[in-house]
């Protein structure tokens, strides 16, 4: 036995009682509503803009950072609580970008465990670890004059459209986001490669990069086609040789970790593709990955080498994507292209900062005392650069 409920004549019909309600297609709401989404993903999430190479979420930390700058420690729980007013997707993504930023040490000065890239170690609770911004970023990527500001999502407080970065810091940071339909994968590069590549484009020099990797590794860019979809690069793990029964992983595939390295080793053991008696990870300020071979095994160090290679992640297949938003849409641009693009922003900025100097100095009949850096950037005095990562 079934009860059914009948409505009052009065609610049937209701659309066509009151014609002033807009009635559309479930389809048609879905597919707009969709394609919204989408866009917002694009362009407010994953991708970075070129002009200033950051994320939306790493701009908001940047200048939240900048906001709060006074030359001391910041707890990272305040800073995520600080840009929180900028940003409103929560503070767990919030933490996570600043984490990855402050592991690439380039803008971030850190204090406290903020994780270990080659063991894949997550940071400390945001609560015991602190930063500030670098000298680097205070001199290279703020200046309030030359900004141009937007609104906050909530109107109450006013962001940066982008930052006036002096520095092609998407190519020196890298980055790699999923958006709906699309995604981006940038490769770090070294430091000191793209300084001197920015100076050969002033003298109107084409650049050639390639990436460069603070996990260290042998790599094959013969195919890296400038970053752009369809590229491949093949890295490989540095293994030397102890003795016959010996070997060690000094360094390792850029995107994979101690961890993940030798699980992979131990799922080759298990398939019977080499035959090893023992692994010992003794990482710590540098890769060491002691591989024992089983004493009974006839295979030599050798063949042991190129079947880690071939089982395990000591040898990786990277596809990068070179994919960046310019004008309000995204585009797929070459790594050579994009250094083209920051070395003439860069130069922009610097007569923009000039004439805002020279003008202040007209109005105010004194003289001004410029930022350092572009006293800086007339010397001669050579670079120290790091062997890997961008230093």
């Amino acid at each position: 036995m079934s009860d059914s409920i009948e409505l009052p004549e009065n609610q049937h019909n209701s659309a066509d009682k009151h014609p002033s309600i807009d009635t559309a297609a479930i389809a048609g709401m879905y597919r707009t509503w969709f394609l919204d989404y989408a866009s917002y993903v694009i362009l407010e999430r994953a991708v970075p803009y070129i002009e200033d190479g950051l994320k939306p979420v790493q701009r908001r930390i940047l200048h939240s950072m900048y906001e709060m700058e006074d030359g001391r420690y910041n707890k990272v729980a305040n800073i995520i609580g600080n840009t929180m007013k900028y940003h409103p997707h929560g503070d767990a993504s919030i933490g996570d970008a600043l984490i990855q930023v402050g592991q690439k040490d380039l803008l971030v000065d850190t204090q406290g465990n903020w994780g270990n890239i080659h063991t894949g170690d997550s940071a400390a609770a945001s609560r015991y670890i602190e930063a500030r911004l670098s000298k680097f970023a205070l001199d290279v990527v703020f200046n309030p004059k030359t900004t141009v500001w937007q609104q906050s999502y909530d109107g109450r407080n006013r962001e940066p459209v982008t930052l006036p970065v002096k520095f092609p810091l998407l190519l020196a940071m890298g980055v790699e986001g999923i958006a709906v339909g699309l995604a981006s994968k940038i490769l770090p590069h070294n430091f000191c490669e793209l300084l001197q590549a920015s100076i050969d484009v002033i003298k109107g020099k084409r650049p050639n990069l390639v990436p460069d990797f603070i996990t260290g590794g042998l790599a094959d860019f013969s195919k890296y086609n400038e970053g752009l979809r369809g590229g491949r690069i093949r890295v490989r793990a540095v293994i030397d040789k102890i003795d016959k029964k010996t070997l060690v992983i000094s360094q390792i595939p850029f995107g994979t970790t101690t961890t993940s390295v030798i699980e992979s080793i131990l799922a080759a053991v298990e398939k019977g593709k080499i035959k090893i008696k023992k692994v010992e990870d003794n990482t710590a300020a540098q890769v060491e990955i002691v591989i024992n071979l089983h004493p009974d095994a006839s295979q030599d160090p050798d063949k042991a080498i190129e079947a880690l290679y071939a089982f395990s992640l000591c040898e990786v297949s990277i596809a990068p994507n070179s994919c960046i938003i310019e004008e309000g849409r995204p585009r797929f641009v070459g790594v050579n292209d994009i250094l083209e693009i920051s070395t003439r922003n860069t130069v922009d900025l610097l007569k923009l900062e000039l004439e805002i100097a020279r003008e202040e100095k007209n109005r105010n009949g004194t003289t001004v005392h410029w930022k350092k850096s572009l006293l800086r950037s007339e010397s001669t005095a050579p670079l120290r650069c790091a062997k890997h990562g961008n230093k």
